[in-house]
């Protein structure tokens, strides 16, 4: 019986010395907070978005994937000029239409006659 209580108590002790050193014996020092890995906006603001600028386009890895938040700025931002872009685009084409719908100008048809 003496044996087996002897067992034990080491048995104790050695559990009890294996959490110390995994958890720490009281003196801990933090550890230094990490910075957050920052999107930072790769997209011209000064001009608009390129092909290039898309293919450049590269997300910091979070614990899941991506942030969220980054993603879709970023594909806020080039909707929003794809938009731009269609707008302008169907402006033009009306235009143009319409410059086609109202026939040659004096100008043009001086110049085709033979006058």
């Amino acid at each position: 019986m003496l044996m087996f209580l002897f067992l034990v108590v080491a048995l104790a002790v050695v559990v009890a010395a294996v959490t110390l050193a995994v958890v720490g014996g009281g003196e801990s020092t933090p550890l230094p907070e990490a910075a957050p890995e920052r999107f930072d906006d790769p997209l011209p603001p000064d001009r608009p978005v390129g092909r290039d600028d898309v293919e450049a386009l590269r997300f910091p890895l979070a614990v899941r994937g991506y942030r969220m938040a980054d993603v879709d700025d970023a594909l806020g931002r080039l909707g929003a000029e794809i938009a731009e872009r269609d707008a302008r685009i169907s402006d033009l084409e009306a235009a143009l239409a319409g410059a086609r719908a109202a026939g040659p100008t004096g100008d043009e048809r001086a110049e085709g006659d033979p006058q």
